[in-house]
């Protein structure tokens, strides 16, 4: 049996699914094409990697494409003296990504078991830099600010605890909507109040614990 060839595959899915869906910085894709992604995916979805599908994670959850990865890097464009808050560290191929760009990334999982499981790949691949934690951040994280966020399941509708975490200057991407139509915003904080945003994409993506839209009355 022919072993499987996961530096073809890497390449493959750079130029063949990241690079056609406009990710051009190179910063971006030197970081996607030197993470070793097939070491974040569970071990049963190993030759999956590098498709182009989102890969079950457990409890709901998923491994978000290659392509979206690609696209939210790119529109955040993370830079060495930027500090990072992750909403929904997930498979924390993501988070280590951002680590190789930022200074220090603050992630965030509502799910213990993919803490413990980030934990243990962000070492295993000398990541230092990342602050992981067990907890619900779809009202927001601490009293920090950050440079840079990124809300890796969606919303209904943008909470404003989010905007008020961006320092000025600071970028923030989320995907606002419910299915079948989504958004990929990227918000980005110019003023003590004020905030421009611009819609990137149409997505779907799973969405975020405890930031369901609420139930309305009919009457």
């Amino acid at each position: 049996m022919t072993a499987f060839n996961f530096e073809q595959a890497r390449f493959n899915m750079i130029e063949q699914q990241i690079r056609p869906w406009e990710v051009l910085d190179q910063r971006v894709l030197d970081t996607l094409a030197r993470m070793p992604r097939e070491d974040f995916v569970p071990e049963r979805y190993r030759n999956l990697a590098f498709s182009d599908v989102a890969i079950p994670l457990g409890h709901g959850e998923v491994m978000l494409k290659p392509a979206v990865e690609g696209r939210i890097l790119q529109a955040l464009a993370p830079r060495p003296v930027d500090r990072v808050l992750e909403v929904g560290t997930g498979s924390a191929y993501l988070t280590a990504c951002l680590a190789r760009l930022a200074v220090g990334v603050t992630s965030v999982d509502i799910v213990p078991e993919f803490v413990e499981a980030a934990r243990i790949k962000l070492k295993a691949h000398g990541i230092g830099n990342v602050a992981l934690h067990a907890g619900d951040a779809s009202r927001g994280w601490g009293e920090h600010r950050y440079s840079v966020i990124a809300v890796t399941g969606s919303v209904a509708a943008l909470a404003d605890c989010w905007r008020q975490s961006l320092s000025l200057g600071g970028r923030l991407f989320v995907a606002v909507g419910q299915p079948p139509t989504m958004e990929a915003l990227l918000v980005t904080r110019t003023g003590e109040r004020e905030w421009i945003e611009e819609s990137l994409f149409d997505t779907e993506l799973p969405p975020l614990r405890n930031a369901e839209p609420r139930e309305t009355f009919q009457f």
